[in-house]
């Protein structure tokens, strides 16, 4: 780094100091001398313009059901300049200083700037089950973290009253990336509220209504989804690209279909070829990660989450790993990566395709321990046991009639 960029980086950093440690907490300070309205509840998205799936059901059960003042802020972390970033954690600052309940579901260094009054309740959902890829702290030094000083000094994981997760195997994880070891009380297995969904038929039938929609050609035929998580880090996510849709077509074009999903951070996807059009699709806009987990009979991954979710369906897994040592190196995980996966872990998309011919032999014993290890408190009713823990026993005075 010249000397240049040294001195840009050092001004940088001493510009952020300020308003993290600063700006924010008097913004705050000065809006918290209102009283809190005991109805306001935000959800705070950090990255992504629209609500996702992390706060669809609690946003939907509390706007829906109940006579509450909802509101929703949207940062979007590395997607917007600094400038603009800025100026709305700023007015969901102001916003935040007189909320009753507060739901995050990404690490927010605007939450841990600011002196959270005890009137309020924060409650980290996270985006993710399970303990999979390391993040928070748990990546600190490695390339796809902060260092370790860094990650003190702009903390993203301060001022929680709980962090809800599911099952009580991955507390330890959640405590080391937040920095909660000495208060892991606040880790609360009391599973994910998204995925109550899987346990709702007529969702199910919808899915299923979905992908007749959007590919016919899926009648009658085996669905394969493919969905890997993205290279690099979040504000340039790379996609990845390994496997061979001619080899997969040609060994199961005639009985199957390939969806493909890809992470939402990537923001380039490659076409693919029109001559396989009858066989794989990017369905990424079409489909949502629920829907294809409903409807798909065999899940390929890498090093995604959704595995868990998956896990819920007790279906088959391939493990598409052809990174695996780079993508260690890069960002690690909490377990043993070929211990952990309940599937065949592959590095070519021949070895792909002959696991895919002969996936009645896969054990489905070791899916079902899977999810019963990593998967415990998500049983259909996440939902109402997080609301008791944001509400208490008062939300039932704010049903609608």
């Amino acid at each position: 780094m010249s000397l240049l960029d040294k001195c840009k980086s050092k001004a940088k950093s001493k510009a952020k100091g300020f308003m993290i440690h600063d700006v924010f907490p008097k913004v705050y300070g000065n809006y918290a001398k209102e009283p809190v309205d005991p109805k306001k509840v935000i959800f705070l998205e950090m990255r992504t313009d629209h609500i996702t799936n992390t706060f669809r059901p609690l946003y939907d059960t509390l706007t829906q059901d109940y006579d509450l003042n909802v509101k929703c802020h949207f940062l979007r972390y590395s997607f917007v300049s600094e400038k603009e970033y800025t100026e709305r954690s700023l007015i969901f600052l102001k916003d935040a200083a007189t909320a009753s309940v507060i739901f995050v579901n990404d690490a927010c260094n605007v939450i841990s700037a600011v002196p959270i009054r005890k009137e309020t309740t924060v409650i980290q959902l996270w985006h993710a089950c399970g303990a999979f890829k390391r993040f928070g702290l748990s990546t600190a030094d490695l390339k796809f973290g902060n260092s370790r000083e860094q990650a003190k000094k702009f903390p993203a994981y301060k001022n929680l009253d709980y962090v809800t997760v599911s099952s009580p195997e991955v507390v330890w994880a959640y405590a080391e990336a937040m920095d909660l070891e000495q208060e892991r009380d606040k880790i609360v297995p009391v599973g994910v509220s998204r995925t109550d969904l899987f346990y709702q038929e007529d969702a199910k039938a919808e899915a299923f209504q979905h992908l007749k929609e959007v590919m016919p050609e899926s009648e009658g035929k085996r669905v394969i989804l493919y969905a890997p998580t993205f290279r690099g880090n979040t504000a340039n996510a790379v996609l990845p690209d390994a496997l061979d849709i001619e080899q997969m077509y040609n060994a199961f074009g005639e009985d199957s279909v390939l969806l493909i999903k890809h992470h939402p951070f990537i923001r380039e996807r490659h076409p693919i070829d029109p001559k396989f059009r009858s066989f794989a699709k990017d369905v990424t806009e079409e489909l949502s990660i629920e829907d294809l987990l409903f409807v798909s009979d065999v899940c390929i991954s890498d090093y995604s989450s959704l595995i868990f979710e998956y896990s819920l369906m007790e279906k088959p897994m391939l493990f598409f790993a052809y990174d695996l040592k780079d993508y260690f190196d890069w960002r690690g995980f909490y377990y043993n990566y070929e211990n952990l996966t309940p599937g065949p872990v592959v590095t070519t998309t021949e070895e792909l395709v002959e696991q895919l011919k002969h996936l009645e032999e896969l054990d489905l014993s070791v899916v079902r321990q899977f999810k019963e290890k990593f998967m415990s408190a998500c049983d259909g009713h996440a939902t109402e046991r997080i609301l008791k823990l944001a509400f208490g026993d008062r939300l039932e005075q704010y049903r609608k009639q």
